[in-house]
């Protein structure tokens, strides 16, 4: 199957712009060329797209993302090294849950200290403008 980058990118979800940024960056290798320019993209080129937006939609950085696609490419590979990427994002995801749940648990508080009446008292903007701490 040869595509166009239109084409690869309706079939990655990937845009014409990252797919060029993952080119340039070598990401991934450089398409071919036709003789009007236009770049030609094969079936693993496809694959390699559909692999980075899997990647991408599970949160991996582009560091991370560089070296899951230079490993998944070698078929030589040790699984060690892929589990190893993996929960090492694992971890961080932990931290942002973490991070995430006790900004949620602070704005409950100060949420629930709201009256929510007519009334211009409102513990959130006390807490926001940092008024409720004086």
């Amino acid at each position: 199957m040869i595509v166009n980058i239109g084409e690869l990118s309706q079939l990655s979800g990937i845009s014409a712009k990252m797919i060029r940024h993952y080119e340039k960056t070598g990401m991934v290798n450089s398409a071919s060329r036709q003789g009007n320019g236009y770049r030609e993209y094969e079936t693993r080129d496809v694959e390699a797209m559909r692999f980075i937006r899997r990647a991408r939609d599970l949160g991996f950085s582009t560091e991370r993302l560089r070296a899951l696609v230079k490993l998944w490419q070698d078929g030589t590979r040790p699984s060690r090294e892929v589990k190893a990427i993996a929960l090492a994002h694992i971890a961080e995801i932990d931290l942002d849950i973490a991070r995430l749940q006790s900004l949620r648990d602070d704005l409950k508080a100060v949420s629930d200290a709201c009256k929510g009446d007519q009334h211009a008292t409102c513990a959130i903007l006390e807490t926001l403008s940092g008024s409720a701490n004086r």
